[in-house]
């Protein structure tokens, strides 16, 4: 049965295991802690678990128990879900819905951490500010759409590619009637399978890239073949429904009078840097998505000051050694948290973090059984890691894509601030990172706190060079937050949390 809604009120004081996030990594991590013994909270923003990747309709358990059309792992979901719910039911979990973790305190010595809590805006639940204690905590706090800006993104119509995703799996039909798709990474096929799946047109997809970057990595494909099947099984779908798959392509303009009618695409070289005279106009879309992969959502682990490095798609990323724990003692980390890998091995990673967040002083699992199952994890997470980096490779970010950008493209959507502006201030001010920028320009001050701007900030300030020194540091800027999220500010006056602790 799936998991009751708790809300806040219910929270425990302290526990032994804490787990962010009930997404693939997340609910594999609480099934893991709760089942070596642990006393285990597991807190999400969402109201119902499975995360982005196997988000859903609100449906019976009849109707849910099969596999909706464009879900992969789904009998993955369903075990890892009732191994929750048993827990939940054996008094061993507390499992805390449409509640998000506003910030942490590390531990002085021996310590607790303490998590901040407070339900989400549309929850039901009382408003308030809530603290949790735990021995340790297990952060799977997953990703969300890496955005570059480009002109006319700002009209409606245009959404991330894994928002339309999200939308068809929520909603059952694709946002628009005509879709065209855009941007690097195999999950451009993964979107444009999920809108022809639901009854819509792909008029195209528009690769950047040729290709060619999975040469070298062709043999680290190869240990992960249910990437290729599933690979095959989109690009089957695609030519079967003749939709134009243009490589080395992107979008340069979106038109329209007040929404989407348009798109102007155009041919690249191997940098991302526009060929004249190669523009073609698709007419007649009323959706574009962008995909350029994901960013982990790194602002709670930036809150603990733990280590952390660039990943080869130039996203920041959580550094953990062989039993998922970061440079903070007691701290996990599970899933894109640590580099964007896939639902697959984020699982692996979260049994891996949660059985050794609830035993750290434990040599090993006690049963051959259990020696077996890790040693499979840790065998699976290795082969999604390599698979990881060889897709990052051959799907890179266009290191020319400011050639896309005229002066007045809107490149921090929440404050308005044109591309030409930011230029203005970085050059003619001296301004070289983005935290000096934001105070100049207001980009990355709105609403969304830099999570759409920060990418192409730290672009235009650190360089091209995905690994170089400058973009770590820059990457940090844009991530750090006070708060996760942003909390009513009637949050803080109904407080119950401790006076005597710091308040995030």
């Amino acid at each position: 049965m799936p998991a009751e809604k708790t809300h806040p009120r219910a929270q425990p004081e302290a526990v032994d295991v804490a787990v962010v996030g009930a997404g693939p990594a997340g609910l594999a991590a609480a099934g893991a802690a709760a089942a070596a013994g642990a006393s285990v909270l597991l807190l999400d923003a969402s109201a119902r678990e499975g995360g982005q990747y196997w988000r859903h309709r609100p449906e019976d358990v009849a109707a849910e128990a099969a596999r909706p059309a464009w879900h992969h792992g789904w009998s993955t979901f369903l075990s890892l879900r009732e191994r929750v719910d048993t827990a939940r039911r054996h008094g061993r979990l507390t499992h805390l819905q449409s509640t998000q973790v506003l910030s942490i305190d590390v531990p002085e010595d021996a310590g607790d951490f303490t998590l901040h809590t407070a339900a989400t805006p549309e929850s039901q639940g009382p408003a308030g500010l809530r603290a949790v204690h735990a021995h340790t905590v297990v952060l799977a706090t997953g990703a969300y759409d890496r955005h570059l800006p480009v002109p006319g993104w700002t009209l409606p119509g245009v959404m991330a590619a894994g928002g339309i995703q999200a939308f068809i799996k929520t909603q059952g039909v694709a946002p628009g009637r005509r879709v065209l798709l855009a941007g690097t990474g195999p999950f451009l096929l993964a979107a444009a399978a999920s809108v022809l799946r639901s009854g819509a047109e792909v008029a195209a997809v528009c690769e950047s890239t040729d290709l060619t970057g999975w040469a070298p990595g062709g043999a680290t494909a190869a240990l992960v073949p249910s990437k290729g099947a599933e690979g095959a099984e989109y690009a089957a779908l695609l030519a079967r429904r003749r939709v134009p798959y243009r490589l080395r392509r992107v979008v340069t303009r979106i038109l329209g009078a007040g929404r989407v009618e348009a798109v102007a695409t155009a041919a690249v070289d191997r940098s991302g840097t526009l060929i004249p005279g190669t523009e073609e106009v698709y007419e007649d879309v009323d959706v574009v998505g962008l995909g350029w992969g994901f960013a982990p959502q790194t602002e709670l682990l930036l809150q603990t000051a733990a280590r952390t490095r660039l990943d080869a798609d130039g996203s920041l990323v959580g550094v953990v050694d062989a039993r998922q724990e970061s440079s903070v003692p007691g701290l996990f980390l599970a899933g894109e948290l640590t580099g964007v890998t896939g639902a697959v091995g984020a699982v692996a990673e979260g049994r891996i973090a949660g059985a050794a967040a609830a035993g750290r002083a434990s040599t090993g699992p006690a049963t051959a059984r259990a020696r077996t199952a890790a040693w499979a994890d840790r065998a699976a997470r290795t082969r999604h890691r390599l698979f990881a980096r060889a897709m990052h490779t051959a799907h890179p970010v266009p290191e020319g894509w400011q050639s896309w950008m005229s002066e007045n493209t809107t490149i921090c959507r929440c404050e308005e601030v044109p591309y030409g502006e930011v230029l203005d201030a970085r050059d003619g001010l001296h301004l070289p990172d983005p935290r000096s920028l934001k105070g100049q320009t207001r980009a990355g001050m709105g609403m969304c706190q830099g999570r759409m701007c920060g990418f192409a900030m730290t672009c235009l300030t650190a360089g091209t060079d995905p690994a170089g020194p400058l973009r770590a540091e820059h990457a940090r800027q844009v991530g750090v937050r006070p708060l996760s999220s942003p909390v009513a500010l009637g949050a803080f006056l109904t407080s119950d949390d401790e006076p005597d602790r710091p308040r995030p």
